[in-house]
């Protein structure tokens, strides 16, 4: 394997009875990136995740994690760590308590320090001597975040990280997260919020019923030639509505005061143009749907229209 890769699979699959949960997945994560996991309910991220922290094996294909070829056991190198459906807490331990629970099972000394540090990292410190049984989802998901660091992780794997936690929460998770992977930790993030993974994510891989159907560049979902449905504030609607329904490949789909047009990106450039030179004052762009989420419904409805 590549030295610069931190997971590389290929046509890794994994039956339950009759149920095809991955079909032939390829994957390739490399050092120091974000990787993001998508996919509807049922599309095989779970599975996925829990084949990379060791707690299932493939039935067939190829996986490698940090250098080292994964076999048929249940394990995974030194230097994984994370959580699926949630962290494993224990509800009538402290927070400090239990991440000195953890080290323990692991073989450590309860490293008083370190925990510490840790918590403070999540932003649990204020909370750290109350049980886990009175903490909200997202104190529970950042506790969870806090026994990763504690190995020192290389490469840390999470399933719905910022699960329950409000804005300020999020973000000061998203800030850990990315400091990791400037420091050269992989992260590979599963979650149904399009704009985490938009904000996080270098790559990501969308799954739909077991297979992927995208991996690659946030970038290439956003491709030239896909059309989306854009809001488009101006300092005059009237006009720019006319301006619009005269751009060829504009299409005004509604609105009044706030347009909203569809086009490729090609002739919303031309639009953009045509507003300036028109003296229109452009105050707000954007699309009505994100570029991935528009690319996740169009790819995996595709995927299950082909079953």
């Amino acid at each position: 394997m590549d030295a610069l890769h931190a997971i590389r699979a290929r046509g890794i699959t994994k039956c339950f009875g009759d149920v095809i949960a991955l079909d032939g997945i390829d994957l390739d994560v490399t050092q120091g990136q974000i990787h993001g996991l998508v996919g509807p309910n049922g599309a095989g991220k779970t599975t996925l995740l829990g084949l990379l922290l060791g707690l299932a094996v493939a039935d067939s294909g190829d996986l490698e994690i940090l250098g080292t070829p994964v076999g048929r056991a249940l394990a995974v190198p030194d230097g994984v760590a994370g959580f699926v459906d949630g962290p494993g807490l224990y509800p009538s331990l402290t927070a400090r308590q239990n991440l000195a629970a953890l080290a323990a099972l692991r073989g450590h000394d309860e490293r008083t320090a370190e925990i510490d540090e840790v918590l403070d990292e999540v932003g649990l410190t204020d909370v750290a001597d109350d049980r886990a049984r009175g903490f909200s989802l997202g104190m529970r998901q950042r506790l969870g975040l806090a026994a990763a660091l504690l190995t020192k992780p290389r490469l840390l794997v999470l399933d719905e990280p910022s699960n329950g936690l409000d804005p300020a929460g999020k973000k000061h998770i998203h800030g850990v997260l990315t400091r990791l992977a400037t420091e050269g930790t992989s992260v590979v993030l599963s979650s149904h919020r399009m704009d985490d993974l938009e904000a996080l994510c270098s790559e990501v891989t969308i799954l739909a019923t077991g297979r992927v159907v995208f991996s690659g560049p946030l970038g290439k979902l956003a491709a030239e030639d896909r059309e989306l449905d854009y809001r488009l504030l101006t300092s005059d609607p009237p006009a720019a509505r006319r301006l619009a329904v005269g751009t060829a490949g504009v299409r005004v789909a509604g609105g009044d005061e706030v347009l909203v047009v569809h086009a490729p990106v090609p002739a919303l450039d031309e639009l953009v143009v045509r507003l300036v030179h028109a003296g229109i004052a452009l105050r707000e762009l954007a699309p009505v749907v994100s570029p991935l989420e528009a690319a996740f419904l169009a790819l995996t409805e595709q995927q299950e229209a082909s079953r």
